[in-house]
């Protein structure tokens, strides 16, 4: 297991993306951290400029072809900003040649195969499930520091779990008959064009999708019942909003006996006292406005009508993506979770 806490030697695959245009710009300024190597498929190398001309004369890099040979030897991590079934035909090479792996997608967050097999497809590298550890800092920090491979988090579950993980572990909420309302900004879809993203079709056009069939469904419940050991059942309902970036989930669950706001408000403070990167509003509801380009996630609790209401926001390109794979990456090399975040 590598470990250089005074400078961690980054290879990024994917760099073409959202995400990894945000991760680009986190590593340059990251005073522990050097990226050096960007790399893509055949159709997308070239200087990483044409694909954000934004870094101009800040990152003078060539997203080259991807080629495991070129990286090993470079790079202690290789961070993955690419799609599910991608991931998983890297992943092998890249820990056998003995970089630590933080991967984007989803290729390693579900521990069941079968599960995963039914949301997505068949999974290639399978029995390195056991060894991925789910990258939210909150609650796996010290499997986060010993791991070589890391499944960083989906947005979306990182926006759901974080306020429901602590009102639920303290048996406030019934494990099941839970719904997750959520807003996603467009970016969540990625960069790849479709007719559902053209701008006719998105602008001043807010709409529901793949309610209740959604692929981040079973990995709100593996987490959720990992962290509480209850059976954890969540019905969840996307929406995508006309905006570029942002997330806000409004929860609904159905209370324990008599559950006050104020009660469940001084969980959330209790779970996250010591975490740098959770801010449990009483001043303000959460708002994607008030985490944009920020590593935070907001959450609050409300209790009205015999229903709990728990309500987060965070920035999906970051603390839904890079800049919680950056977290994971200091964690993972001893360094302070913070660095390179304020």
């Amino acid at each position: 297991m590598t470990e250089n806490t005074n400078n961690i030697r980054v290879a990024l695959i994917g760099g073409s993306g959202y995400a990894g245009f945000e991760v680009i710009r986190l590593l340059r300024r990251h005073p522990n951290a050097e990226l050096v190597g960007i790399y893509g498929p055949a159709q997308e190398v070239g200087p990483i400029t044409g694909f954000y001309p934004l870094l101009d004369k800040t990152v003078e890099m060539e997203q080259e072809l991807y080629d495991v040979a070129k990286i090993a030897g470079r790079a202690d991590l290789a961070m993955l900003a690419v799609p599910h079934k991608v991931a998983m035909s890297y992943v092998p090479a890249l820990r056998e040649a003995g970089l630590r792996v933080i991967d984007w997608s989803a290729d390693y967050r579900l521990k069941d195969a079968g599960e995963y097999e039914k949301w997505y497809c068949p999974h290639t590298d399978a029995g390195r499930l056991e060894e991925a550890v789910y990258g939210l800092p909150e609650y796996y920090t010290e499997q986060i520091a010993a791991a070589d491979l890391i499944a960083n988090p989906g947005c979306y579950p990182t926006c759901a779990v974080l306020p429901i993980a602590p009102v639920l572990n303290a048996g406030l909420i019934e494990p099941t008959g839970i719904v997750v309302n959520a807003i996603s900004g467009i970016t969540g879809a990625g960069k790849t064009p479709s007719a559902a993203q053209h701008f006719p079709h998105r602008n001043e056009n807010f709409e529901p999708y793949a309610v209740g069939t959604h692929r981040h469904m079973p990995e709100m419940e593996q987490v959720l019942t990992d962290l509480c050991g209850k059976d954890a059942e969540v019905l969840f309902v996307p929406h995508l909003c006309p905006m570029d970036r942002g997330m806000l989930c409004t929860i609904y669950a159905r209370p324990v006996g008599d559950v006050s706001a104020e009660q469940l408000t001084e969980v959330l403070q209790a779970a996250y006292a010591d975490e740098p990167f959770v801010r449990v509003r009483t001043d303000v509801l959460p708002a994607t406005k008030y985490v944009s380009t920020t590593n935070f996630c907001d959450v609050a609790a409300r209790a009205e009508k015999d229903t709990v209401i728990l309500i987060s926001a965070l920035d999906n390109l970051l603390k839904g993506a890079s800049s919680q794979a950056v977290q994971n990456m200091n964690i993972m090399f001893g360094l302070d979770e913070t660095t390179g975040l304020y």
